[in-house]
Parts: C-alpha cells; sequence; structure tokens
C-alpha cells in the first residue's frame, strides 16, 4: 500500500481561484485537471482515490500537489517549459549521426533505424529522423545493381542514345525483347474482393496451365506496340515474329531494332534473316551485356506485368493470350511513349561513380 498523503493546506482566496478555474469554460482542461487534484487534496483524499476518482495516473497527482506547494494557483496555470537543449540540433551533432550513418553499423542488425541510432548516440529519435530527412537518407531501403564488363560499353551505349535522342530520318526505331514463361494461374479458391479496410484477397497457391511468350517491338516515336504471343523463344520463333514486324512497318523506311544479347537474337536463323536481301533496310543494336534497362521495351514489360498479368487468373493458355491481346490494343488506342532524357556522358558518367564506389579497377 501506498502511505497516505497529508491533506494539503489551501487558503479561502486559493480556493476560490481553483474552484473558479475549474467552472471557467475558457481554462484548459490540463489547468483544470490539476486544479481539481487541490480541490480533492486539500479535503484529505490520498492520492490513490484522487488518480481513480479523475482518471489519473498517481505520478501525476503527486506532480500536481508538488507544483502547487511551491508556487500556489499561479503555477498551475503557468505554460509547460520544455527543455530547448535537448532539441538543439547543433552541426557536431548532426555530422556524428550523418557519420555513424553512412560509416557505421549496428552491432547486431544491418541497417541503423530512428530508434537504434538514437539510443546509440544517446540523442532523441527526433534529431536523427530530421537529419535522415534533411538529406534523403533511407536506411531501410536497398537497390540492386550490376555492373556490365562488356568492353564495347561505351560504343553502345552512345549509339542506343543517340537514337533515342536524335532517330535517324525517313527511319523507324523499335525496342524489341521478348517476355517468356508468362504462365497462365488460376487460384485455388476465388478471389475475395476489395472492400473497405481490407485488400483484395487471394491464396498463396493456383494451378498452372501452361506459359506463353510475348514477343514486343515498341515504337519509340508514338508508342505503339507490336506484339505476338507464341509458345516458345527459340530463333524459329523471333523469325517470326520479325516477319510480322515487316508487314507492320512501311516498306520503304529503314528499321532500326534495339535488342538485348540473349542467345536467340543472335542465332543462326537470325543472321541468315537479316542477311536475305529484303530484310536488308533492318538494323539491329545490341545493348551493353547486363545492360538491358537501355532497351525502353523492358519499361513496357513492367507496366503489362504489374497491371494486367501479376494479379490476373487464366484457365488456359488461349485465355491468358486473348487478355494480353486484348491489354495491346487498348494500349495501342491511347498509346504513351516514353520520354528518354538521359545522353550517353550522364549515363557514362554515373556509371563511373557507381564504378569508383564499388572499387572496380575498370
Amino acid at each position: 500500500m501506498f502511505p497516505t498523503a497529508t491533506a494539503l493546506s489551501v487558503d479561502d482566496a486559493a480556493k476560490a481561484q481553483l474552484e473558479s478555474l475549474v467552472r471557467s469554460g475558457t481554462t484548459p482542461q490540463r489547468v483544470a485537471q490539476k486544479c481539481r487534484v487541490i480541490l480533492l487534496a486539500q479535503e484529505g483524499m490520498s492520492n490513490h482515490s484522487i488518480a481513480k476518482q479523475l482518471g489519473l495516473s498517481r505520478p501525476t497527482v503527486i506532480a500536481a500537489r508538488a507544483t502547487f506547494g511551491t508556487g500556489g494557483v499561479q503555477s498551475l496555470t503557468a505554460k509547460p517549459t520544455r527543455n530547448r537543449s535537448r532539441r538543439t540540433l547543433t552541426p557536431e551533432v548532426e555530422k556524428k549521426i550523418l557519420d555513424s550513418t553512412l560509416k557505421t553499423r549496428p552491432p547486431d542488425a544491418t541497417p541503423w533505424t530512428v530508434r537504434t541510432l538514437a539510443k546509440h548516440l544517446r540523442v532523441s529519435r527526433m534529431m536523427v529522423h530530421r537529419v535522415w530527412q534533411r538529406f534523403d537518407i533511407q536506411p531501410h531501403r536497398v537497390e540492386k545493381f550490376k555492373l556490365s564488363n562488356d568492353p564495347q560499353f561505351e560504343e553502345k551505349v552512345r549509339d542506343i542514345a543517340g537514337l533515342y535522342l536524335d532517330p535517324p530520318e525517313r527511319a523507324l526505331v523499335l525496342c524489341v525483347d521478348e517476355k517468356s514463361q508468362i504462365q497462365a494461374l488460376d487460384r485455388t479458391a476465388p478471389i475475395l474482393p476489395l472492400r473497405p479496410g481490407l485488400p483484395e484477397r487471394q491464396t498463396h497457391d493456383y494451378k498452372r496451365y501452361g506459359t506463353t511468350t510475348l514477343f514486343a517491338a515498341f515504337n519509340i516515336l508514338n508508342g505503339k506496340v507490336i506484339g505476338s504471343c507464341l509458345p516458345r523463344h527459340r530463333g524459329k520463333e523471333f523469325a517470326k515474329f520479325l516477319n510480322h514486324v515487316e508487314k507492320q512497318v512501311p516498306p520503304d523506311l529503314d528499321v532500326h531494332i534495339i535488342l538485348d544479347n540473349y542467345s536467340t537474337h543472335k542465332s543462326a536463323t537470325i543472321r541468315r534473316w537479316l542477311k536475305s536481301r529484303k530484310h536488308r533496310h533492318f538494323y539491329f543494336h545490341f545493348t551493353p551485356t547486363s545492360s538491358s534497362w537501355l532497351n525502353q521495351v523492358e519499361r513496357f514489360f513492367a507496366l503489362i506485368t504489374e497491371r494486367m498479368i501479376r494479379r490476373g487468373t487464366f484457365r488456359s493458355v488461349e485465355e491468358l493470350e486473348r487478355a494480353i491481346y486484348a491489354w495491346l490494343a487498348n494500349w495501342n488506342n491511347k498509346p504513351q511513349p516514353f520520354v528518354w532524357k538521359a545522353t550517353a556522358d550522364v549515363i557514362l558518367d554515373k556509371v563511373r561513380r557507381c564504378k569508383e564506389l564499388a572499387g572496380t579497377p575498370h
């Protein structure tokens, strides 16, 4: 049991002030509660009973009594003062937070959190948060990268960036690739629809009904896409798709095709196709190895995956392909070309900085 507190001594003038503050509609709630504590305490009520009656904690009651004991009614109405020194973010503290975030790691985890770094440096969490926000530091995030070791990297980057920024006259520039192994999947139970407060829900397991490959040629000028679904992605299928592309483009224009280094694109079948007299107006431009990000069609594949394929349900390959063709038709009704802004020099400079940070010698 807690020891019983002695009754507070409150004179008539102070009591009248306290009662007036409690009755007033303009008194802040925190002040009115303190006044109620003192009025009950002067009646001899214990701290525990006061706390229970007013819905406060016992330490809050004790603090109110102590405040009144040292400063009277005036101290109850005074605005609370804050320790400004704890909230002062000096350049030295800011540097300490930055250095610890960027140059050290916590002993028991991979990234620092606001809480763990604040505890480690004995500063407030708000200080850490403010520094991270000011310098756009996000320790919880991680992105992946891969540096190309293609000996012709610079030459290929300049070639492709040049096609994007200054395409040749009387020519089409098409970004071509295939999205293979697109699965026709159906869930093992009906999807539960979106509801207020609840996301759409689907089972984690599914039934497979087969796969298809989407070959696509993205026109960088107008954003239109020539697409074709084929069962496999060998040189034979790629040549078939190129024949399909040939029928869709004006015969009097040169066709510059940007594509990656997948073996299908360099197969004997495709080399023969290119050497054919009727295809001499087709020119291939290969991205550097491990640099498919230079190919704009990859962004298109990301869109169709995010908006249609990933959350779709298909009970057959035919149903999947119908959905893909319908999506392509809708896209081509209102095509959206991507705006390429990066020059070759900007790209090469970023790659050089990345290699320096990674410690790569070349």
